[in-house]
């Protein structure tokens, strides 16, 4: 079968397509045949070396998978051959025609749902849900802040936190991409390039500031975010797509009486699968009844592995890019 390898930390550009063994399920694991695999900021950091955590090389990047199951491990009894599902690998290996999953972190697919659509869902959608309903446990009527708003799990955190019933504020770098998070249902937009941050805040919000704040951006916009909260705030921590980790004046949260909470939801479904899996059902229901719809800004094939992360790289995505193998 063909992956995608990564065989030396660099740019996309480095990657390679070979030929390589078809993984073989485990007990507990099945191997699915990929029809499309979301491609996500972090895949961008563990090809450079720069995630937090690497696996050994040479290694195929990659997490989000859609396809069809092709083998079962022993004991394995829900999921036949044949079967539509969406997982998530947890260790890489996505980026290829087939991969071997766990099955606690793969879910059967609803009719109708297209392969590319469930591959762009997965790990943003969850990552968002997990932090909005439960690191934030956000209440209808809060308002959340959203930054990083037109990339995918910004994009997400916009629609679900509109299905929580918050009212959203989405910031984001230019005046298109907010205009796609008005589709998605933000109810007030900051362009963070031509806007004071902290100001608008105060002014959207009568000065109240706001309950809760969706960030997988870090840098410079992390600060004024946090000094833009509500009393008994929570800064949700996802992640550091600007490139910088924010170093936070801590005397930030004993005046705002606010919390910074931690969003690993990749650890998450390692330490408690069945709470993942509840929640993956829900989303996937949301996903079948049309009440959430991932965007995908484009498809490449395998072969197009670089073009795909570069656009990631040079800010080019509104919600997620997904590649597609050739059996698509």
């Amino acid at each position: 079968m063909k992956a995608v390898l990564c065989r030396a930390y660099g740019p996309p550009e480095q990657l390679e397509v070979a030929e390589v063994a078809a993984p073989i399920p485990a007990a507990g694991q099945v191997a699915v045949a990929v029809k499309a695999a979301g491609v996500n900021f972090p895949d961008t950091l563990i090809i450079q070396g720069k995630y937090q955590f690497q696996p050994p090389l040479p290694f195929t990047p990659g997490s989000d998978i859609a396809g069809i199951v092709s083998a079962v491990g022993g004991g394995v009894t829900h999921l036949h051959v044949g079967d539509h599902v969406a997982g998530f690998t947890g260790a890489g290996g996505a980026f290829a025609e087939a991969v071997v999953c766990d099955v606690s972190k793969v879910i059967p697919l609803p009719p109708g749902i297209a392969f590319a659509t469930a591959a762009a869902f997965g790990l943003t959608y969850s990552t968002a849900y997990y932090a909005l309903h439960d690191r934030a446990q956000m209440q209808a009527g809060e308002t959340l802040l959203v930054l990083g708003a037109a990339g995918g799990v910004g994009l997400a955190a916009v629609e679900l936190g509109k299905k929580l019933g918050a009212r959203v504020i989405a910031a984001a770098s230019s005046d298109e991409k907010l205009a796609v998070c008005r589709e998605y249902g933000a109810d007030e937009t900051i362009n963070y390039t031509t806007d004071d941050l902290r100001e608008r805040i105060k002014t959207l919000t009568g000065g109240k500031g706001v309950d809760v704040v969706c960030d997988p951006v870090g840098g410079v916009y992390a600060e004024p975010a946090l000094r833009g909260m509500a009393w008994n705030g929570r800064y949700l921590v996802i992640g550091f797509a600007a490139g910088d980790i924010p170093r936070i004046p801590l005397n930030l949260t004993l005046l705002k009486g606010c919390s910074i909470v931690g969003v690993f939801w990749g650890e998450f479904t390692t330490r408690e699968p069945q709470h993942n899996a509840a929640n993956l059902r829900q989303l996937v229901m949301w996903l079948s009844e049309g009440a959430i719809k991932p965007r995908i800004s484009a498809t490449y094939p395998l072969a197009e592995v670089a073009s795909a992360l570069n656009d990631i790289l040079d800010r080019k995505v509104t919600g997620k890019v997904v590649l597609v193998t050739e059996a698509s």
